[in-house]
């Protein structure tokens, strides 16, 4: 039974591949590669192994548990509830906001993410962390294609450019004066979910120089006190793509920098990004993840409440925005396909130089000897390509302000929202609420055995799985493992976690979820105050 699901299956997998094209975000003519006429291709390209780096920041499924050949040979591998729990497990986190003494109360509650990956190494990224030297926290979810090198840098240096962008220009002053007198710097940031030290530190180093650079610029506008948060997420967004871009151009003598700068500017990542301070919430996105709201109402009805616009060829408005910048002539060229020139899905992202430098400096840059095949750079150019830039990293801003009715925030990357609708993911969310509140405490005194022994025969008999300790992985378990009648199907998802590597993405993406909860009672003090 389990060999015919799974053989469905992967017939199933290559003919979403070949037929829904909305799945690739690149689709265009490689030179060279294999004499292929047009070839899709997918968020990351495939390889045959799962990459344990840790830097990936992901969850990789065990190789024991991840078929790795396209051959529909015999499968006699279905895993159990419980090893599939803790393929689940492996990505999970969750952190509890600690009660300070003398500090006001923090409008969040708690926070919980997972991810799961189809592309071998994974491509998604995401952060949290607390503003040191200004009020707030932020909240990313990055979700790279044509590898991960774009998704990586941007995950570890948005926050910063964002903090330093709130920052007083006193504050400013004292960063510049330590750095001048060589004096321990002030602290920044505080990590809650890193996506992972930087590869080499003369990375970090030159990173940390044009971080420099941009709050000297912010020094000389001589502000007393920093920019205002939509202000900081707008410049600190286009700041950094700029940044990604000029250092590939800017001369390196180092050939591990130069290959790197070289795959984050020609990779590319979309972004989603919230700073949270008290009950005032901004929300930063440039392409197509997305956040939304929990909402409860008095009389205990749930609702969705989107934060964010998916930029991407079914958005009109953002349609109406590419075509006003370019030339008439362009009208029916800039999308084809669905996609931006025909190539790209998402109509804003970091990096991907190629569709925002002009031909002369492309070839200029890519003639200084790079080996671009070991590199996995792909050198072309779009049909129809005449006035660049198309694609811009300039991020759409929501601001709203929290209401006690705001339970809690759901960020994640395309990879959920191309299988769960925003009333979907609310539901989960609430589903997974209601059931951790029936859990009993197993810290207390210990209630009936015999109760307890019959309540965990009837889950075996009903082959039910232990119940998931976040939210994010009961999104994620939902995703891949509902049928089309939207119940839970275990070989299924079994089957979906054991796709071959070189299968995997063409059947789902990569999929990251961080779920925000609220403080209601704070955040009802702290609209009390403010009245």
């Amino acid at each position: 039974m389990f060999h015919a699901v799974t053989c469905g299956i992967l017939n199933s997998a290559r003919n979403i591949a070949t037929l829904q094209g909305k799945r690739h975000l690149y689709s265009r003519c490689p030179q060279n590669r294999n004499n292929l006429k047009w070839q899709f291709f997918s968020k990351g390209l495939f390889k045959s192994a799962v990459d344990c780096d840790p830097h990936n920041n992901g969850i990789f499924i065990q190789k024991a548990f991840r078929h790795t050949s396209t051959e529909e040979d015999d499968f006699h591998l279905q895993l159990t509830p419980a090893q599939i729990s803790e393929v689940f497990r492996g990505g999970e986190s969750s952190h509890r906001i600690i009660k300070h003494e003398g500090r006001p109360p923090n409008s969040v509650l708690r926070f919980e993410s997972n991810q799961l990956a189809a592309n071998s190494p994974v491509e998604d990224r995401q952060s949290i962390a607390t503003c040191l030297q200004t009020k707030g926290m932020m909240f990313g979810v990055f979700d790279g294609h044509g590898g991960h090198a774009c998704a990586q840098a941007v995950s570890e240096r948005l926050f910063y450019y964002v903090a330093v962008s709130l920052m007083s220009h006193q504050t400013l002053e004292m960063m510049e004066d330590a750095m001048e007198s060589m004096k321990p710097l002030l602290p920044i940031l505080q990590w809650h979910k890193h996506p992972g030290d930087s590869l080499y530190k003369e990375v970090t180093s030159v990173h940390f120089d044009h971080l420099r650079v941009y709050w000297q610029e912010l020094l000389d506008l001589h502000m007393e006190m920093g920019l205002s948060i939509k202000e900081a997420l707008t410049y600190s967004f286009q700041r950094l793509d700029s940044d990604i871009s000029l250092e590939i151009q800017a001369p390196l003598e180092d050939e591990m920098l130069r290959n790197l700068s070289l795959q984050v500017a020609f990779s590319g990542a979309t972004a989603c990004m919230a700073h949270i301070d008290g009950i005032h919430l901004h929300v930063a996105n440039a392409g197509d993840c997305r956040a939304i709201l929990g909402v409860q109402e008095e009389n205990g009805a749930w609702s969705s409440m989107p934060l964010t616009r998916d930029h991407n060829a079914w958005n009109k408005a953002e349609l109406l925005r590419l075509k006003k910048e370019h030339p008439e002539s362009e009208e029916r060229t800039i999308i084809v396909d669905d996609r931006l020139l025909g190539v790209l899905m998402p109509s804003r992202a970091f990096g991907d130089v190629q569709l925002k430098w002009s031909k002369e400096l492309q070839q200029s840059v890519l003639q200084r000897g790079f080996n671009t095949e070991a590199l996995n750079i792909y050198r072309f150019t779009p049909s129809n390509y005449y006035t660049p830039p198309y694609l811009t990293a300039e991020p759409e801003i929501t601001y709203h302000k929290l209401r006690p009715k705001d339970k809690f925030l759901v960020m994640a990357s395309d990879g959920l929202w191309d299988l769960l609708g925003n009333e979907d993911v609310v539901r989960l969310v609430v589903e997974h609420l209601e059931a951790s509140r029936q859990k009993p405490e197993l810290t207390e005194k210990p209630t009936n055995l015999g109760l307890m022994q019959s309540l965990l025969l009837q889950r075996k008999a009903k082959g039910l799985h232990a119940p998931d300790q976040t939210a994010a992985t009961h999104l994620i378990r939902h995703a891949i493992g509902c049928n089309e009648y939207g119940e839970m199907d275990q070989e299924r998802l079994s089957a979906m976690l054991t796709l071959p590597d070189d299968l995997a993405r063409m059947y789902r993406d990569d999929i990251t979820v961080t779920v925000v909860y609220f403080n209601s009672d704070s955040i009802d003090m702290f609209c009390k105050g403010s009245e």
